[in-house]
């Protein structure tokens, strides 16, 4: 069977489905999978097993805009790809559309079901439902087992393997490593601003790193105004660097180097999650309860304040705070973060 996995969306989303591919393709070698997704996550699939293949599409290309530009995009894929079923790792317009058409060929379809009113009873105002809802892994688990191929237990340590990525990659950009040195990734920035540590309090984190005399901070970012914050950073604080001229495959490689990243809910930690390096995430107006923690990270490293009642608020972070001041966020401490950091690189 060759089946077309579709899953467009940010980063964070796509790399959640690379646990999950990973162990349907090695648990079921006969079978073929191509993965449907933005160009962009390309990166992320190039260590996939090899009955697993990626096929980009940029949706911004005038082809592709609007219902009759998917039904034109089913069209090239099918004469394409040739594939026996759809499975529908994302439920939104452009995929409903492509399954749509799928069933009208005849071809096998199976959706995700998202969970979504349970994430409801989690994030509304009053009388929470406080418990840990099925994960994205488990939904995604779930659309294959519809499909004939039931994953008992994911099987994945690592984009990698048992081993790190080969650092002759980037060594041309990255110092080597001193001995006994300790290093820390650092990706302070998010989607949106329920899910953002205030800024000034994680340049507390990055000044009180930098008394430690055997770390090395790398700072991740994107666009100008983030690279502009991390800029100002580096010049302060002399243990700090930016990975600067690093694609994202190659960030990848030196994440997979790293003792520890300090990441928010957001891609760096799934990323970082991809290559086996533990992760001390900061969580304010979401919480790991939505199922969206990254893959193998230990919930004792998930720092969040748990006695607010109006925590979590929501899902994606997306919805302005109730009290206007994100005290979610701002009553975690530097020397909060910072502890545990040390905790987690020394271990």
């Amino acid at each position: 069977m060759h089946l077309l996995v579709t899953r467009f969306s940010a980063f964070g989303d796509v790399a959640m489905t690379v646990p999950v591919l990973w162990t349907v393709a090695r648990q079921y070698p006969e079978h073929r999978f191509t993965v449907l997704s933005r160009e962009s996550m390309r990166p992320l699939f190039l260590q996939i097993p090899e009955n697993v293949s990626f096929r980009g599409v940029d949706l911004k290309d005038e082809r592709y805009k609007g219902p009759m530009g998917m039904v034109r995009l089913y069209r090239e894929l099918r004469k394409e790809l040739h594939f026996d079923a759809v499975a529908d790792l994302h439920d939104v317009l452009r995929t409903k559309i492509l399954r749509t058409c799928a069933r009208l060929c005849g071809v096998r379809v199976a959706c995700i079901d998202k969970g979504r009113s349970e994430k409801k009873q989690l994030i509304r105002p009053k009388n929470k439902v406080m418990k840990q809802l099925a994960t994205s892994f488990d939904h995604y688990r779930d659309v294959f087992a519809m499909l004939g191929l039931p994953i008992e237990q994911i099987e994945f340590t690592s984009i990698y393997g048992k081993e790190r990525g080969d650092f002759s990659r980037v060594e041309e950009k990255i110092l080597p490593r001193r001995e006994k040195e300790k290093w820390v990734g650092i990706a302070p920035f998010a989607a949106h601003k329920g899910k953002i540590y205030p800024l000034g309090q994680m340049e507390q984190v990055v000044a009180l790193l930098d008394k430690e005399e055997d770390v090395r901070m790398f700072l991740f970012g994107a666009g100008e105004k983030e690279m502009n914050v991390l800029k100002e950073w580096a010049q302060k604080y002399p243990h700090a660097v930016i990975p600067e001229g690093l694609r994202m495959e190659r960030e990848l490689i030196l994440m997979s180097h790293l003792d520890v990243m300090v990441s928010m809910d957001s891609a760096n930690m799934h990323l970082a999650s991809l290559v086996n390096t533990p992760v001390v995430s900061i969580w304010g107006a979401t919480h790991p309860y939505c199922g969206f923690m990254g893959y193998g990270q230990r919930a004792e490293n998930a720092l969040q304040i748990n006695d607010l009642a109006c925590r979590p608020c929501s899902v994606f972070g997306n919805k302005p705070c109730l009290h206007g001041d994100y005290r979610c966020l701002t009553r975690i401490t530097p020397e909060m973060v910072v502890k545990r950091v040390l905790e987690v690189s020394k271990a």
